[in-house]
């Protein structure tokens, strides 16, 4: 039996999780719940799911749950939250944007597996998440689009021979047919609307401005240690084609299946063995299509920041990221327009003095800078 900590269990990815471990009481067995402040969700889980540990980042959440929950269960937050991913063998990082940094570093100083959904980990901090694997812990990718390209290449994140490049799949999201001149209107509730994907309001809009595409180029390029030049990314509206592997024959290799995040997540859980729980199957029976078509950069221009941002390396894919975080907030809470998200991250990307953050610490410094900077520029646009 596996022991697992589902971190942010109560976001999507941690849910997904969880339904895994229900399917599979024998092979796996939740030792650790971690979760933002969503107690209520939080209090299910630990009374289905009996783990050793319960960690909760809001302090004050922290407080209520100890009130509710057993003795023999610790309740744990700040820095304790943290070092709870030791009480398992594989952690599932489902925490959402750049706080999910430190779980990935402990993890891997702990030598575990970690299932990697937070993507931000390695776009703040790529180069130092690698030199962790030293220690000998485990990552493999969870995200749809990394998974998919984890089993093009039989299930490593080594780069096999004949390689030509990665081709990076994207739904194209909610405003894939709107013209420039339409975009001007796009409200919080267009942005939220994704045509394929379940996800929560951040990932939802970074969908929306294609923003989430260019940090998975970032991603790709730490994971498989594939140069930027090397990755491309299309539309594909039917979210079928997960992503796919070029080989300089010709061929290509590509992962299908339904959108279904327990897929990828299986493969964190059981790798380098597969479940024998089918999730997102397709009916090979039924007529179905598949599309493609080239990124249009001049309408979702935040696809050529990241890139640019990542061919710049050090920290400047950090501070892209901490910008966007900034200005996808500002624009949910209406202060700016959906455009207005690009703006953000394009001036604050001006003030950025090119460095390389030598220790976590220094990512998490050069984050703080980066959201004071894109806060600025967000009052500037708000007031103007």
């Amino acid at each position: 039996m596996k022991s697992v900590a589902v971190m942010g269990s109560t976001g999507s990815i941690g849910c997904q999780t969880l339904d895994l471990v229900r399917q599979d009481p024998g092979t796996l067995k939740v030792t650790v719940l971690a979760a933002h402040s969503n107690i209520e969700r939080l209090l299910k889980q630990v009374q289905e799911f009996h783990p050793l540990v319960v960690g909760v980042y809001d302090e004050v959440a922290a407080k209520e749950l100890r009130s509710h929950v057993d003795a023999s269960v610790a309740v744990v937050t700040g820095e304790e939250l943290v070092d709870a991913v030791t009480a398992a063998e594989i952690v599932i990082n489902g925490v959402m944007g750049f706080a999910g940094i430190r779980i990935t570093e402990r993890a891997l100083r702990a030598g575990l597996r970690l299932g990697l959904a937070n993507k931000e980990s390695l776009i703040a901090a790529g180069d130092l998440v690698l030199a962790l694997l030293s220690m000998g812990g485990e990552l493999i990718p969870v995200d749809s689009e990394h998974s998919a390209i984890f089993q093009a290449m039989g299930l490593s994140r080594q780069v096999p021979a004949g390689f030509a490049r990665l081709v990076i799949t994207a739904s194209g999201g909610p405003f894939r047919q709107l013209s420039a001149q339409a975009l001007r209107t796009v409200t919080i509730e267009d942005a939220l609307a994704h045509p394929t994907w379940s996800m929560g309001p951040k990932i939802s809009v970074d969908s929306s401005t294609l923003f989430n595409k260019g940090l998975e180029v970032i991603e790709a390029h730490y994971l498989f240690g594939v140069e930027y030049d090397a990755i491309s990314v299309v539309v594909h509206p039917e979210s079928l084609v997960h992503s796919m592997v070029e080989f300089t024959d010709g061929s290509t290799l590509a992962q299908l299946s339904m959108p279904d995040m327990r897929l990828p997540i299986s493969l964190a859980l059981y790798s380098p063995l597969r479940s024998d729980l089918a999730h997102g199957a397709l009916d090979w029976s039924r007529p179905m299509t598949l599309s493609f078509e080239e990124v249009d950069r001049t309408r979702f221009p935040g696809l050529g920041l990241a890139y640019a941002a990542g061919k710049l390396g050090g920290g400047a894919p950090c501070w892209m990221n901490a910008a966007n975080e900034v200005a996808v907030a500002a624009f949910l809470n209406s202060r700016i327009g959906w455009l207005q998200i690009y703006e953000v991250v394009a001036r604050t990307m001006e003030s950025y003095e090119v460095g390389s953050p030598m220790s976590i610490d220094e990512v998490v410094e050069l984050d703080r800078q980066a959201r004071v900077v894109a806060t600025e520029v967000v009052q500037v646009l708000a007031s103007a």
